[in-house]
């Protein structure tokens, strides 16, 4: 599948975007080779290929879940303009 001008017109309109003729050009080739390298990709035949989370075997080493500072919410909200019930309030900005 290969985009056209026309394409591009439609895609620029949509987003609101002033392109010059040239800038159109030069989009629509960029935007054809980044669909063709898609459609060579798609075309890898990838029957039996387990997905990958990374390249490497490698599990993620986990710290200690362990409490490193004490609770310091009543200090904060001391100096906060409304508080109520261990929550800030705010003003309300939608109707």
């Amino acid at each position: 599948m290969a985009l056209t001008l026309d394409d591009i017109n439609k895609i620029a309109h949509l987003a609101r975007l002033g392109l010059s003729d040239d800038e159109k050009n030069r989009y629509t080739d960029s935007l054809n080779n980044i669909l063709g390298l898609i459609d060579e990709l798609q075309a890898v035949n990838t029957a039996g290929i387990e997905p990958l989370a990374h390249s490497l075997d490698v599990t993620q080493p986990l710290r200690i879940d362990v409490v490193s500072e004490q609770n310091q919410r009543d200090a904060y909200q001391q100096i906060a303009p409304a508080v109520q019930d261990g929550l800030y309030l705010v003003p309300k900005v939608i109707e």
